[in-house]
């Protein structure tokens, strides 16, 4: 026994002395290396980022640039702390509006008969008051990284300058009147106020639905692939549009029919490149006298091109999902394979053992006797929207970057954060799901998906094969214990062939009933290996009705629901247009939003979004940077650091010089 332990002790020294001897390539003698641990350890020492949590942003692109630019009210609130009452409130505002958005602004005042010059040195001396409130949470180096290069010295400068003495206040207005006086000051504006929309927010959790309903999924992708510091927990509408563009047919149809139910076609066909004309084509001849009343638009105008196109769609949909149904029996979602239970004499269906008569009978591409099989037309169609959805080079790219930042579910800094739900069974014990003959359940059912994700993803060529993984993306967007969907089924066949609205309804998991039950918070938490004293849930996915009295804080603050209606489609059941959850160095807050007017009318009149906040959690102590998952990486980097300077020391690892030192 002694023998193992010393050959054990003897490996970990042998790999311990590698290491080092790398380290050593990057800081090769004691100087460097007690300069790189004093470093690191003030940057322990200093407060934690500003961490910021949206949902369910679904397309509203304008709201969730605007919620960026004026980070969730914040940059607002440090107006007021640092000018109180020596500004007035006109001059607050206008000084927001110009952060926000700082070159549409000098164009529309430009345009006025203000002394352009006086105003420009009056706002850049206050915008350099707020940027550096902003930036002294962080360390000089990091906030010369965010820096636009053109302007990084005269930065510098202006911000880590001692203005209360004298010759340097005249140094620094000699600065700004030089600016001005070359023609640079709409220039300087522009990257101070990137500079302080940069800071204000150091990290951005997605927590899901960047897609659907909204009309500019796409742009709110262009904004997140270029910000400093992002992840996303994936949707079950993110799921399905990663799903079309790995070729999964019954994903592209859905994609198609709820592009159509919102009249955002245009996203497919002339952002995505998706040529819809031989579905329109198709739908023109197929349902030309039939007035698709049922499948009218929800949003936007009422188009009957666009009603045709949303019924072609959507049983084509039907017919692809049965047959996913068929082909993967452990889903057990027989009772959603509909097409198959209509009685095409008498139009009626039964479910759960009640007749209910369908309010459309015109089906003209189901065969009676193969209810599931695509017409030839259809096949054709689908075949090209296929190669369509797989050749779209913006698509692709979209979900690449939703692959490379995303996941099913992520810790960090004490927070478990997901979209939907962890599936529960009715008594609060976890649901035991399979696939691929594994039954998994908890924390190793959702690692599984994650897996699953990628392996579709690489298998994207061979979309002709029935492969599951493929497969599965279309259960996780609609599937019974799916934990980004988190109801027993989804009701679209019976929306729009049954006026019975008490068929419509969809039963939520368990979770959704007793998450509010601090002990399940408390499993769950332990389930993912956090500590419940600590630790908090952040998810969305289902509105939280304010006006009808409900809180999205639930289980004694454990878990917070954050999906506060950016949707328009939604505001009217919410009450309210979105969350924001803010995690800083002193705590959680919870900022509620109200509509958001428009772009036009932020630049022109000052219009911001009303936001009010709720404090969900004080912290006695400021939380500082050694507090947090980076905190614990650079105390291991400095750990390794003074095992390097102990080598040094002691002369088993030789120091060495660049020749001019």
């Amino acid at each position: 026994m002694a023998d193992r332990i010393s050959e054990y002790t003897d490996e970990r020294k042998e790999q311990e002395f590698k290491y080092l001897t790398l380290l050593s390539n990057q800081f090769k003698n004691i100087g460097e290396t007690t300069t790189e641990i004093i470093n690191l350890q003030a940057i322990l020492n200093l407060p934690k980022g500003t961490e910021h949590f949206l949902s369910d942003i679904h397309g509203e692109y304008e709201a969730f640039d605007h919620v960026i630019r004026n980070g969730s009210g914040v940059i607002k609130e440090k107006i007021e702390d640092i000018f109180g009452d020596v500004l007035g409130d006109f001059e607050k505002t206008e000084l927001a509006t110009v952060i926000y958005y700082p070159k549409e602004k000098i164009d529309l005042l430009s345009q006025g008969e203000r002394n352009i010059d006086m105003w420009y040195k009056s706002i850049i001396h206050r915008l350099i008051e707020v940027c550096s409130v902003v930036s002294s949470k962080y360390t000089s180096s990091k906030v010369k990284k965010a820096m636009p290069e053109n302007f990084q010295y005269i930065l510098q400068e202006l911000l880590y300058e001692r203005k209360d003495i004298v010759n340097k206040k005249e140094y620094i207005d000699g600065i700004v009147d030089t600016i001005i006086s070359i023609g640079r000051a709409k220039q300087f504006v522009i990257a101070i106020s990137n500079l302080i929309q940069r800071l204000i927010i150091d990290k951005l959790h997605i927590v899901g639905d960047i897609y659907d309903r909204g009309p500019s999924p796409h742009l709110i992708m262009d904004v997140l692939e270029k910000y400093h510091d992002v992840d996303i927990q994936w949707g079950n509408h993110d799921i399905v549009w990663m799903g079309a563009a790995i070729g999964n047919k019954a994903c592209i149809a859905n994609v198609i029919r709820v592009c159509a139910r919102y009249s955002n076609n245009d996203i497919l066909d002339e952002i995505y490149g998706i040529n819809l004309f031989p579905l329109a084509t198709f739908a023109m001849e197929t349902y030309g006298n039939d007035p698709c009343i049922k499948f009218a638009p929800k949003e936007g105008e009422k188009n009957d091109i666009m009603a045709k196109i949303h019924k072609a769609i959507s049983i084509i949909q039907f017919k692809i999902e049965g047959q996913i149904i068929e082909r993967n029996p452990k889903y057990q979602m027989e009772d959603r394979n509909s097409l198959k239970y209509i009685d095409y004499d008498k139009y009626t269906i039964k479910i759960d053992g009640v007749e209910y008569k369908l309010n459309d009978q015109n089906f003209p591409t189901i065969d009676r006797e193969n209810p599931l099989k695509l017409s030839v037309e259809e096949e054709e169609i689908m075949n090209k929207l296929q190669k369509f959805f797989l050749r779209s080079e913006k698509l692709q790219k979209h979900v690449n970057f939703l692959l490379a930042k995303g996941s099913i579910y992520l810790m960090y800094n004490n927070n478990l954060l997901y979209h939907g739900c962890i599936p529960l069974r009715e008594y609060g014990t976890f649901q035991e799901i399979e696939i691929d003959d594994k039954k998994l359940r908890g924390k190793k059912y959702l690692d599984e998906i994650n897996k699953v994700m990628r392996m579709a993803y690489l298998a994207r060529e061979n979309t002709q094969k029935n492969n599951r993984a493929i497969d599965f993306l279309w259960y996780l967007w609609c599937g019974k214990h799916s934990p980004v969907f988190g109801k027993h089924a989804m009701k679209t066949f019976e929306r729009y062939f049954i006026d019975d609205e008490k068929t419509h309804n969809e039963i939520k998991n368990p979770y959704y009933r007793l998450c509010d039950k601090e002990e399940i918070c408390d499993m769950i938490l332990e389930e993912f290996g956090l500590n419940p004293n600590i630790s908090h849930i952040v998810n969305g996915h289902v509105p939280v009705k304010v006006k009808k009295g409900e809180t999205p804080i639930k289980a004694n603050g454990k878990l917070l629901i954050i999906d506060g209606g950016f949707s328009k489609a939604y505001q009217k059941e919410t009450g309210i247009a979105g969350y924001t959850l803010i995690s800083n160095s002193w705590g959680l807050k919870l900022v509620s939003h109200e509509p958001f007017e428009s772009r036009e009318k932020a630049i022109s009149a000052g219009k911001d979004i009303l936001s009010s906040s709720k404090i969900v959690e004080d912290v006695k102590a400021r939380i500082r940077v050694r507090d947090t998952d980076k905190g614990k990486e650079l105390q291991n980097q400095v750990n390794d650091l003074k095992k390097l300077l102990n080598a040094y020391k002691k002369g088993i690892i030789k120091e060495r010089y660049n020749k001019k030192d």
